[in-house]
């Protein structure tokens, strides 16, 4: 395929871009053509989940959108149109992204474990498989990965609020937590922390490739930076 999807293509992601950018292929049932070939442009990630397959709209993908919201669809999709055009307007005159109006997926449930059947085992091997408590310690929830936040960022800024810091800082003050914990937690900020804000740096030249692979970017467009209001 070109650079920009036909019509039968932007609706595919059209309708991942309607449920936060991802959704099992069993779930939209695209034409299979259509979505390989969104595929194959980069359009569109494609992994194995359970029986189906993950779809997700790549970075590339709702930077297009973001960009053709007017992009013409088949006559039949006629209000749909209409309904983008009135988004366009809006993001327009409001400076907000698609990602932004969107919102982030929710957080996906990994699939329970497939029941097995136990069977007796000698004290000799139990024994020789007990673990100290310390060994099996859980994730922090996300309060305590909230609070570790704030304290890394005040740390950053030797106490001051109201400063920007980078995210790469914050995440080498935090480098005992693994990127996915604290990706949710920064994603909890952004789903609505009144004192805490994330933001981005508009100008590439500003980001080295550090900052760059420091980014959050939970819909496809990055954020840089994090404030904590005084």
């Amino acid at each position: 395929m070109s650079e920009t999807p036909n019509p039968a293509q932007a609706m595919i992601l059209w309708r991942l871009l309607g449920r936060q950018g991802t959704a099992l292929n069993n779930e939209i049932a695209p034409r299979k053509a259509e979505r390989e070939a969104l595929q194959r442009a980069g359009f569109l990630a494609v992994e194995r989940e359970g029986r189906s397959s993950r779809l997700t709209v790549t970075d590339k993908g709702w930077n297009w959108a973001g960009a053709h919201l007017r992009e013409p669809l088949p006559p039949p999709m006629r209000v749909l149109q209409d309904w983008l055009t009135r988004l366009h307007h809006h993001l327009a005159a409001t400076g907000a992204t698609l990602a932004e109006f969107v919102g982030p997926a929710p957080e996906r449930t990994p699939p329970a474990p497939k029941a097995r059947t136990a069977r007796p085992k000698s004290r000799h091997r139990a024994r020789a498989k007990a673990r100290p408590a310390s060994d099996v310690a859980g994730k922090p929830d996300p309060g305590e990965v909230r609070t570790r936040i704030e304290r890394a960022y005040l740390a950053c800024t030797g106490g001051r609020k109201a400063t920007a810091v980078r995210l790469s800082a914050l995440r080498a003050a935090l480098a005992d937590l693994d990127r996915a914990t604290l990706d949710a937690g920064l994603a909890a900020i952004l789903s609505g922390d009144p004192a805490i804000r994330l933001t981005r740096i508009g100008d590439p030249k500003a980001l080295d490739a550090a900052e760059r692979a420091a980014a959050f970017a939970p819909a496809g467009e990055p954020f840089h930076e994090i404030w904590i209001q005084a």
